[in-house]
């Protein structure tokens, strides 16, 4: 059985090696907080007002500042940073927080998209760094459609202290 890391490797076309390249050089100390900060409000002013209605629902339940705020703080702490996110919000854990959103390969699809575009328009970022950045989100956007999948497969299940057998899919 494929691992989820090997499931996101494949999905996403990149390799794990490429996808932690991010991990070679402290992102943090060469960009700068506010680059961080701008970017992830880039990115949300985009996914917010995407023309897709199915798209902006996933985000309907949530308020751009916060969102903003989660990222940025989960870029720096994750691209060598202050533990920012982890001290106000605790482990990081994606799969599980992500858990409750639709995170399909087409919603993956389109959320990176947008982080394209944001990357393609946040100056402050060098190329090589928005390459390794790409890499690594995109490796990120697929192993969270690998854990969903799971979640699916597995609430398909029936647990063997199950008092009722799960309903034909």
């Amino acid at each position: 059985m494929q691992s989820l890391q090997e499931k996101a490797s494949e999905w996403s076309g990149v390799h794990t090696n490429d996808a932690f390249a991010i991990d070679e050089t402290n992102l943090y100390e060469k960009l700068g907080l506010q680059t961080f900060i701008n970017l992830s409000t880039n990115f949300y002013n985009r996914v917010y007002d995407d023309e897709e209605e199915w798209f902006r629902s996933i985000f309907a339940n949530s308020k751009k500042e916060d969102a903003i705020q989660n990222q940025y703080e989960f870029f720096v702490q994750r691209m060598g940073g202050p533990p920012l996110y982890s001290q106000r919000r605790g482990h990081p854990a994606l799969i599980a927080r992500h858990r409750p959103f639709p995170v399909t390969r087409q919603a993956a699809e389109r959320w990176l998209h947008h982080m394209q575009q944001a990357l393609d328009s946040t100056s402050d970022i060098d190329s090589d760094s928005k390459i390794k950045m790409m890499n690594f989100f995109r490796h990120t956007a697929f192993f969270l459609v690998a854990g969903d999948e799971l979640k699916n497969q597995r609430q398909a299940i029936a647990c063997k202290h199950a008092t009722e057998k799960p309903s034909a899919v």
